[in-house]
């Protein structure tokens, strides 16, 4: 079977740092692949590479002729007040009908398909993008981190498309249960080579793992097969009658080469608190209520949990987890009831709240410095730092240059480095790799204190829980069940809601929503023309603008006054012009506000 993407000899460097160096792998039209390596191996530039968007500095990468291919898209497509059906028409080109019949596979459908596309949370809206990837028809996709944003509920969903997908497709993600369930072969970026695996991720880690103990011990009986030929001749090389022995046992001990082991990369080194273990009630929420002045989110929640417990709190998005989690910390009030806390309890936490306001002018070792336990030495810091991938002179970064992502790990390195004997992580497997997320389990599997964490990072969630809470329809309840148990549960929903016939539009709802087929074209027809005319205005006026400054920085540096005139006349006549192309804007705005109501 020919490939559909060859990647031959691709060298790519950025600076001093070599990500691809003549990596060469080719992937069939059934392959299903998960693309995996450490943060910053190179992974997405493949990917951009792959896609044309970026270019080789040596080699090339071919792709067959008949492959169409489909991205899903990591940036935010989508034109203000946009509607999701009128987003796929706009994006596909395709009639109103088909971009339902295919939304409908991802249960977008009756009002959600007249939505406004920024009112939908970030799982929605990547399932939005999903239905515009397959209405361009792709015979193999590339999608690059997919399940960020999605919980676990749309997970599922989205594994259930790509497990009846008939193309290929090429997966980027850290999340080891979603490779495992969606893709069969296994391709490795490291050192800026391509290994390709006939394997799920777990198989080819196993298969490493053995491979290179399997080389160790090759290793070991050459180097004493060595030893073995070296004395001989050594001890015979002189010798009138063994001479001639001597040389033949240099020709085998020349004939005997090393198998090549690669060095490990850098392990994580994941340092948890250093605290007593302890017993009773860490935390207990009595007849509380938890939201916002303007909305309930959940009430009457009564629950205890105990020290040393590792509780994970699930539910699909929007249905509270990260309210919980602040109300119980104390960043957010609650609306009734109260959180009770243990004696000589110290919470640490790991949220997006707090990594979003670390001190802009710290630096990473600065801030590290300020919040580590006094019995962190020096090294243990900077090997944990290390560890969160700053290293070297990154230490030395000022936090206001750190994109969310370093900040994010910037705060979980920090956390790390306290005494807390109470940890509260919010997603804290985001932004870090299949490695990290292994120490980071093996640490917390060490830690004598206590864990409350949310992730959406199935193997996560079963290496560290101990019991499971959930955030569902107003109420935060513990489930007896374990954790795989709720999975099922969640996949029979799935099933349930698949199998139920779409229901008709209640009356009353949206009223976009229930207009006839043909009166919902005629509409979106009329909004696409005002929106290619606003597009076409903005431009003109962008262009008139950057000519009404020159016209400006000009009319400043005449001295001429007949010059000068001259400026001036046309200067006006631009600022004419653009007042009149500003006020048909506004009217064609208006028309949009219309469409949108």
């Amino acid at each position: 079977m020919p490939p559909v993407i060859s990647i031959q000899n691709a060298t790519k460097r950025f600076g001093t740092k070599t990500l691809l160096n003549s990596a060469s792998a080719s992937i069939t039209d059934d392959h299903k692949v998960g693309l995996v390596g450490r943060n910053g191996a190179g992974k997405s530039t493949l990917c951009r590479a792959i896609l044309g968007d970026e270019e080789l500095e040596k080699g090339e990468i071919v792709l067959h002729p008949k492959v169409r291919l489909g991205y899903l898209r990591q940036h935010d497509p989508f034109i203000p007040g946009e509607t999701v059906v009128e987003f796929l028409m706009r994006d596909s080109e395709q009639p109103d009908w088909r971009c339902g019949e295919v939304a409908a596979r991802f249960e977008i459908k009756g009002a959600m398909l007249d939505a406004p596309v920024h009112n939908l949370s970030g799982g929605w809206q990547t399932r939005v993008k999903l239905t515009a990837l397959l209405l361009h028809d792709p015979t193999f996709l590339i999608l690059d981190e997919p399940t960020n944003f999605l919980d676990i509920r749309t997970q599922m969903l989205l594994e259930r498309f790509l497990k009846s997908y008939k193309g290929g497709y090429l997966v980027v993600s850290h999340d080891r249960g979603f490779l495992k369930q969606t893709c069969n072969q296994t391709l490795e970026l490291a050192r800026g080579k391509l290994t390709l695996y006939p394997g799920t991720v777990e198989d080819y880690i196993e298969y490493r793992e053995e491979r290179k103990l399997h080389d160790q011990r090759v290793n070991d009986a050459t180097k004493a097969k060595q030893k073995q030929l070296q004395r001989f001749i050594d001890k015979n090389r002189a010798g009138a009658n063994t001479a001639a022995q001597a040389k033949n046992k240099q020709k085998q001990l020349d004939r005997l080469e090393l198998i090549e082991i690669e060095e490990e990369e850098t392990t994580a080194y994941i340092r948890v608190p250093q605290v007593d273990a302890k017993k009773g009630t860490a935390v207990r929420c009595e007849d509380l209520s938890i939201g916002y002045p303007y909305r309930m989110v959940a009430d009457g929640i009564t629950l205890d949990i105990e020290h040393g417990a590792r509780t994970a709190v699930v539910g699909d998005n929007g249905q509270g987890k990260t309210t919980f989690l602040r109300t119980i910390v104390g960043s957010l009030d609650p609306k009734a009831g109260e959180v009770k806390w243990g004696h000589n309890t110290e919470v640490g936490v790991y949220a997006q709240h707090v990594y979003s306001s670390l001190p802009a002018n710290d630096t990473v070792e600065d801030y590290l410095l300020s919040v580590r336990d006094p019995s962190v030495n020096h090294q243990q810091l900077l090997n944990v730092a290390g560890s969160f991938l700053f290293r070297g002179e990154d230490v030395h970064k000022k936090v206001k240059v750190l994109s969310g992502g370093e900040r994010a790990r910037l705060c979980l390195a920090g956390l790390l480095l306290g005494k807390y004997n109470i940890l509260i992580l919010d997603e804290p497997g985001n932004h870090l790799d299949v490695e990290t997320v292994d120490s980071l389990c093996e640490a917390l599997d060490s830690y004598n204190g206590t864990v409350i964490f949310t992730s959406h990072d199935r193997y996560f969630v079963r290496r560290i829980a101990t019991q499971i809470i959930e955030v569902s329809a107003g109420k935060v309840t513990h489930i007896p069940s374990d954790y795989e148990h709720y999975l099922y549960r969640l996949s029979q929903e799935i099933d349930e809601e698949d199998g139920n016939q779409v229901a008709t539009e209640a009356a009353g709802e949206n009223r976009d929503a229930m207009m006839a087929k043909e009166e919902r074209k005629q509409r979106n027809k009329e909004a696409r023309a005002a929106r290619k005319e606003v597009q076409k205005l903005e431009s003109k006026i962008a262009k008139l603008d950057d000519e009404r400054k020159e016209l400006n920085a000009k009319l400043m540096s005449i001295t001429d006054p007949g010059e000068a005139q001259k400026v001036h006349a046309k200067f006006t006549a631009v600022a004419d012009e653009i007042a009149e192309l500003e006020g048909k804007w506004l009217e064609f705005q208006e028309q949009l506000e219309d469409f949108d109501d």
